[in-house]
């Protein structure tokens, strides 16, 4: 298995001081006692320095059961769960994330922990791939997955602050040196630069922020020098799971490279800390537009009340909710996956209760692509007229927005054409 605490052998993570790794902008944080910073750091028994240095955070990932323990509970579960999946998907989260965490393990499940932590119901999936989205027989060169004409998602990084236990990447634990390989990188930049069809590169992995300033800008330098790349998008969880990582400066880099735009990943209100807002903030006020993809999972997100309150969260971080993606059926993933029918109802019901703004587009993703589902308002036609259901359940008829099917005269009053 791929080492996850190795992450410095390619280089990514060098050619900055050590200080730059500590950012002076979220020590304020910690003057509030209650805030996350200070009381990871209490929990974890180290300074506030270290704790908000990101490289630390990497190296002090909760891999084993004997790490979790001494910061919180284990169920039966999450134990059975650490002892039996080391071979299959290893756990791995930052002692920031683990610190969002309930430790004591009664009562209903932590959404965070559900997230996170390995738990033996992963074992039993009836239905779970490798790879769901057959992303393998779509990428012409490695790690370059071509399925829209014009887009391209480059997964650079296998390295992750947190690794989420519903990922559909998690075939790729298995494979080493992946993380900012130089030839892999190569390889990749010169296929988009030889197909000027693809306009738009999607920079992911694992997680493209997880490298140092310097590797990072390299990579989007080479990127930004080829003419017919109009845009380019980052997919990154590190506002969420290590908001340390996502510096002033680090945005300020990005900017010198617009358009860029970000995509992040927060799934429950738990995650909505003012360490995440502070990170958010260094994009944004670089002129990067900040997106979110949250996955529909059971016990984390499934209701309308807590999707309600994670959406509200999000603008006012200044976030726009992008896709809420149905979880893919990937290996070991029964126990998270709820029903599309929940997935309907939560959107049906979001619908006339908070703004459009808010309300991400409800997504099935396919081999085949992205597709959209939600509650059909349309319930016929009458003549010109379209019948709808409107948002509170009344029907409404549009007049005038359908066109007529034309009539033809039967085929007896036809007149042959001989």
């Amino acid at each position: 298995m791929f080492d996850h605490t190795s992450h410095t052998a390619d280089n990514s993570l060098d050619g900055e001081s050590d200080d730059k790794f500590a950012p002076d902008e979220f020590l304020r944080l910690a003057l509030n006692p209650d805030s996350i910073t200070a009381r990871g750091a209490r929990l974890f028994r180290t300074d506030v320095r270290q704790f908000i240095n990101w490289r630390w955070q990497m190296a002090h990932q909760i891999t084993k059961a004997e790490q979790a323990m001494k910061v919180m509970d284990l169920d039966v579960a999450e134990a059975q769960g650490f002892a039996e999946l080391d071979q299959i998907f290893n756990a791995g989260a930052t002692p920031y994330y683990m610190s969002l965490a309930r430790q004591q393990a009664e009562g209903k499940p932590c959404p965070i922990r559900l997230q996170a932590v390995p738990r033996s119901e992963e074992l039993i999936d009836r239905l779970g791939v490798a790879d769901p989205l057959l992303e393998k027989e779509h990428s012409p060169v490695r790690e370059v997955v071509h399925l829209y004409p014009d887009r391209v998602a480059f997964c650079v990084a296998m390295l992750c602050p947190v690794y989420c236990r519903y990922c559909y990447r998690k075939r790729r634990d298995g494979e080493d040196g992946l993380h900012f390989n130089r030839s892999i990188v190569d390889r990749g930049i010169d296929y988009i630069a030889s197909n000027k069809a693809i306009r738009d590169v999607l920079i992911t992995g694992g997680d493209p922020f997880i490298a140092s300033d310097h590797a990072i800008e390299n990579l989007v330098a080479r990127i930004r020098a080829i003419p017919h790349v109009e845009i380019i998008r980052f997919g990154t969880r590190t506002p969420v799971t290590l908001p340390y990582r996502v510096t002033k400066s680090l945005g300020q880099m990005l900017a010198k490279y617009h358009p860029i735009f970000v995509n992040t990943h927060f799934n429950c209100p738990e995650e909505l800390t003012d360490e995440a807002k502070l990170a958010i903030a260094n994009l944004v006020d670089a002129g990067i537009p900040v997106g979110n993809q949250s996955v529909l999972l059971k016990g984390v997100n499934d209701d309308y009340g807590r999707m309600y309150e994670l959406l509200r969260g999000l603008l006012k971080f200044r976030v726009r909710p992008y896709y809420l993606f149905h979880p893919h059926n990937v290996a070991g993933t029964e126990h998270l996956r709820p029903t599309v029918d929940a997935g309907l109802a939560i959107m049906k019901k979001l619908r006339g209760n908070i703004t459009g703004l808010a309300i991400p587009t409800y997504i099935v993703d396919t081999p085949s692509g992205k597709v959209p589902v939600g509650h059909n308002h349309i319930l016929g036609r009458d003549g010109e007229d379209l019948i709808l259901e409107d948002v509170r359940g009344e029907i409404w008829r549009e007049r005038g927005v359908v066109q007529e099917q034309k009539k033809y005269p039967p085929p007896s009053a036809v007149r042959d054409g001989k």
